[in-house]
């Protein structure tokens, strides 16, 4: 209170007055700060009627904040003369102002090359089919990642810090942080490698090594899979570089293969009737390609006759693929028991002497 107090009666008429002009400057960008960004936003969306699309522009929000920061700096400025801030504390203001515009601008741009924004839309438009949404995806963030990097450097630029003399400090500690990067390095440009060669994609069922589930990230420096059992693991670009990849996605049509071993006493004319029964069985089902059947007396085991029955469907995803193999394996057994035909089991005869 006592400090209060002695401002107070060291300040005079006019500096009150000053002062509380300073204040409606910085009320007064605040209050249209809102309105402002919007105009300009219209100017460069004259065909955009909707006006929450405009509040929802990238650049929206980073000129709100701009326009809010600049009726601080210029209160600051106005009051340099009237209440004698050093040129210290302008320096700082203006510092401030400049960094904070600058992450403001940062982020409107970086929101600019977002898969949700505009402008990707449009890129996306004129660019070819051809081109995944994943790769769209890992461009952007390198894109995004520059951004943010050159807003780094006018940052540091101004603050004062001497570039030349960062260059040439980075350059003393190059091979330490060469060593120290090296993984992620490698997991980078596997990353690159892996939009290029595109064997898979964000949203394929792939298997790598022991893992198996479905694309969910392709980051710069790991791939994400959600694994069947609704866990997740994140594998290294460098290793999936390196793997064998098996991308079930891509699987046109799945086979079906079953091996019955049929006893030996079995006659052949059963043993026909039921191949030909079976055959014709897999020629009636839409989802089987009859120019894949193969139903054929196989081999002669030790305990049996050995039937392979082989089929290609189209079918290729997990649950209609097992809801199909289900259905054909019924009808193999109720062809069985029609044909009183008996499956063969291992089995061993001993012979004791007395």
């Amino acid at each position: 209170m006592n400090q209060i107090q002695g401002f107070l009666e060291n300040t005079t008429t006019v500096q009150i007055i000053d002062i509380l002009i300073a204040v409606g400057i910085i009320l007064l960008f605040r209050i249209f700060s809102g309105t402002i960004s919007y105009i300009i936003i219209r100017m460069f969306k004259i065909k955009e009627k909707r006006a929450k699309s405009i509040k929802e522009s990238a650049f929206y929000s980073p000129l709100k904040i701009f326009f809010i920061i600049l009726g601080f700096y210029l209160a600051i400025v106005f009051l340099k003369e009237p209440l004698g801030i050093t040129s210290e504390i302008m320096l700082v203001a203006y510092k401030a102002f400049i960094i904070i515009s600058t992450l403001a601008f940062a982020r409107g741009l970086a929101e600019s090359f977002t898969p949700k924004s505009s402008l990707y839309k449009k890129i996306k438009e004129k660019t070819s089919r051809d081109v995944e949404d994943s790769m769209f995806d890992f461009a952007l963030k390198i894109i995004r990642f520059v951004i943010y990097i050159i807003a780094g450097f006018i940052i540091v630029t101004a603050l004062g810090v001497n570039l030349n003399g960062l260059v040439a400090g980075l350059g003393i500690g190059g091979v330490i942080f060469t060593l120290a990067a090296q993984d992620t390095a490698k997991n980078l440009f596997a990353g690159v490698v892996v939009f290029l060669d595109k064997p898979f994609i964000v949203g394929d069922w792939i298997q790598v090594d022991a893992f198996e589930g479905t694309v969910e990230d392709i980051t710069f420096r790991s791939t994400r899979i959600r694994t069947f059992e609704n866990s997740v693991v994140n594998i290294p670009n460098a290793i999936i570089s390196n793997a064998s990849i098996i991308n079930w996605s891509k699987m046109e049509k799945r086979r079906y293969r079953m091996n019955l071993c049929i006893e030996l006493d079995t006659p052949l004319e059963k043993l026909e009737r039921f191949q030909t029964r079976v055959q014709d069985m897999l020629q009636a089902r839409d989802a089987i390609y009859d120019d894949s059947i193969i139903v054929k007396f196989d081999t002669i085991a030790d305990n049996g006759l050995n039937v392979l029955i082989c089929s290609f469907t189209d079918s290729v995803d997990y649950n209609s693929y097992i809801a199909e193999r289900e259905d054909i394996n019924y009808k193999i057994m109720k062809i069985l028991r029609e044909e009183n035909i008996e499956l063969a089991y291992d089995t061993k005869t001993i012979q004791m002497k007395k």
